[in-house]
């Protein structure tokens, strides 16, 4: 399983905090710093692999204190970087700081399994991240002097599916942990698909630059823009032949496994998800560009089990990992108002932990906390979704390219809306050039905050708008497209956007098109990630796409746009649209262009679900 390497941390996150080394430390981070001593060690486990570890440990220590472990495959060497911002409120508030090389990575002993599966307890001689994490927190236990026997956990990315491990069978010293941007379903949702659709750019440069070499060798793209270089490679069969010559285990990984086979089902969190042992604080961005599917479904699938009310859920307006940044006030283009980064780490994590693990305070935090964009407050909730106040309305596709929540009227002598989708002439997902993902320059971290109006007049892309609203319109909760479609080939992607347009006169964002929610679908899993099957050619069929879950507030003077279209390149692999049982071993000659109808009669209706919180006015 060397497969998924780096993917957890998507290469914007550093070991165990944002990019820090971008940001230059102010004199209290150097202070801050200053007041931490390091001792290193090797921790051994319970089959003699030794752990790599450093232990930060307060220098003006005057009590005992809990540890922060944080656990790693991305090597420790910059955990000082820390203390910079990532965790600059809990390391004021004082701790015995850990961080760990898991095993087989950098100096740790071992070898190295990707997203170890959990072990069979029959087995009295296996290991998994759980052991591992116990038998860490035994040693810190006993050796490390003036502790208080108490251990919080946390980590951003693949250190926060590593918290998750540790969770599900916890040392009784672990008190508390936050699995933060932690992936659930590398098919489903996370990183490399989403719904079955290939992360083509994403993924191909993550083989590229993890398995050529001990170090990050970056592909040599030979052109700007990345758009014009994935085009002219052709057919995904071309790039091992072109690129990798079977010498790359995680391509040879996606060829191998098209569908939702065992392979990606071992990897899956929920099915471990049944107990909640430990409170637990579920973090996410609303914004998260790698991994936003995987936090919500971490909290409502431990939600079922959480009998004690330990289980809490925090969302911010953030890209992945953000509110670990200095200031989280921006994405983009957009302007949230203030900094959500530190007011997250300051108002929501210290007190968290330093209620569990120091007795200090008492515990004010909501179960769902989450940021309202469009009036940029945060909320407090009992549950996410929300169960009061919140009601289900369809948004549907009208004639003309309108939006309304009434269905379309019985009369319409062309009751649908087509383009053709060429695999030849993909959407670009971004304004072209395309940087490379992870290149000089990129701004792949930011990318779901482009303004969307630079493909609104592509013939391949259809779109459907209300009219300036006259009341604000929030949503919290859950967002599904429901589509009528029919197709002229035999497979298509659905991609579905949702839009805030911004007033013309607007004095900074004049007309600009935010991306609220999106995603798409490869029609060969409407019914089953496991068994795909062909889309009947020219039948109208029932596509559902969900769009994850938001909690917006689209102002007054706004507008609410629901875009379509079957392509989203490179960021999705093309679509053949010619079933085939592997897209990986497509022809080119599979490749052809396919009309795609979307419905809207009364009968055959396409409408985007939301839930609006009210009492809330409605568009007339």
């Amino acid at each position: 399983m060397r497969r998924l390497a780096l993917l957890l941390c998507g290469l914007t996150t550093l070991v165990t905090a944002p990019a820090v080394g971008a940001q230059a430390p102010t004199p209290a981070d150097s202070a801050r710093l200053a007041t931490y001593e390091r001792r290193e060690v090797m921790i051994p486990m319970r089959d003699g692999v030794k752990l790599h570890t450093f232990v930060f440990t307060p220098k003006d220590q005057q009590g005992a204190l809990p540890f922060i472990l944080t656990r790693t495959p991305y090597g420790i060497g910059g955990a000082a970087g820390n203390f910079i911002t990532s965790y600059a409120e809990m390391a004021d508030e004082r701790y015995i700081f850990v961080f760990q090389d898991i095993r087989g990575r950098f100096d740790s002993e071992g070898q190295f399994v990707m997203l170890r599966s959990p072990r069979d307890r029959k087995d009295s001689k296996a290991i998994d991240e759980s052991t591992d994490t116990w038998d860490t927190i035994d040693w810190l236990l006993a050796n490390v002097p003036r502790n208080n026997g108490r251990v919080g956990q946390l980590g951003v990315s693949y250190p926060g599916w590593l918290t998750v491990m540790s969770m599900l069978d916890p040392h009784p010293a672990l008190k508390a942990v936050s699995p933060q941007a932690s992936p659930a379903s590398m098919f489903i949702g996370d990183d490399f698909h989403h719904n079955g659709a290939f992360r083509l750019a994403y993924g191909f440069e993550y083989v590229a630059m993890m398995e050529s070499g001990k170090g990050m060798n970056r592909f040599a793209f030979d052109k700007v823009d990345n758009y014009s270089w994935h085009l002219e490679n052709g057919p995904l069969s071309n790039i091992d032949r072109k690129y990798f010559k079977g010498e790359r285990p995680t391509w040879n990984d996606f060829v191998a496994h098209p569908n939702f086979d065992a392979f990606w089902k071992r990897e899956a969190l929920a099915q471990y998800l049944d107990r909640v042992n430990v409170p637990t604080l579920n973090v996410g961005g609303w914004w998260d560009q790698e991994d936003f599917y995987g936090p919500l479904t971490i909290y409502q699938e431990l939600e079922k089990h959480d009998t004690k009310g330990i289980n809490y859920l925090v969302v911010g307006p953030w890209n992945h990992g953000g509110w670990r940044g200095r200031s989280g006030q921006t994405l983009g283009n957009i302007d949230f108002g203030s900094e959500t980064a530190p007011y997250f780490r300051r108002t929501i994590e210290a007190p968290w932990f330093a209620y569990w693990l120091k007795d200090k305070g008492s515990l004010s935090l909501a179960e769902a906390t989450t940021f309202e964009s469009g009036t940029n407050e945060w909320r407090r909730h009992e549950a996410w979704p929300p169960k009061q106040n919140v009601g289900a309305r369809r948004l549907y596709f009208h004639a003309e390219g309108k939006l309304a929540f009434e269905p379309p009227p019985a009369r319409d002598p062309k009751p649908y809306d087509s383009y053709v989708s060429d695999p030849a002439k993909p959407v670009p997902y971004r304004a072209r050039p395309i940087l490379a993902t992870f290149g000089p320059g990129s701004t792949w971290s930011q990318w779901l905050a482009d303004d969307q109006r630079f493909v609104q007049d592509r013939p391949d892309v259809v779109a459907w708008e209300t009219p300036a609203l006259d009341h604000d319109v929030t949503i919290a909760g859950d967002i599904v497209a429901r589509l009528m479609a029919a197709t002229t080939g035999t497979d298509a992607d659905w991609v579905v956007k949702l839009i805030d347009v911004y007033p013309e006169d607007h004095p900074k964002l004049g007309g600009y098109q935010f991306m609220v929610a999106n995603e798409v679908l490869r029609g060969r899993f409407r019914d089953s990630y496991e068994h795909p099957k062909a889309i009947a050619p020219g039948k109208v069929t029932e596509f559902k796409v969900g769009l994850h879950t938001q909690n917006y507030r689209f102002q007054k003077g706004h507008k609410i746009r629901v875009q379509i279209q079957s392509s989203w390149f490179p960021l999705i692999d093309r679509n053949p649209q010619t079933f085939v049982p592997n897209i990986f071993k497509a022809s080119a000659s599979d490749y052809r262009a396919a009309t795609q109808r979307i419905y809207r009669s009364p009968t055959l209706s396409s409408y985007l679900q939301l839930s609006i919180v009210t009492p809330n006015p409605i568009v007339p």
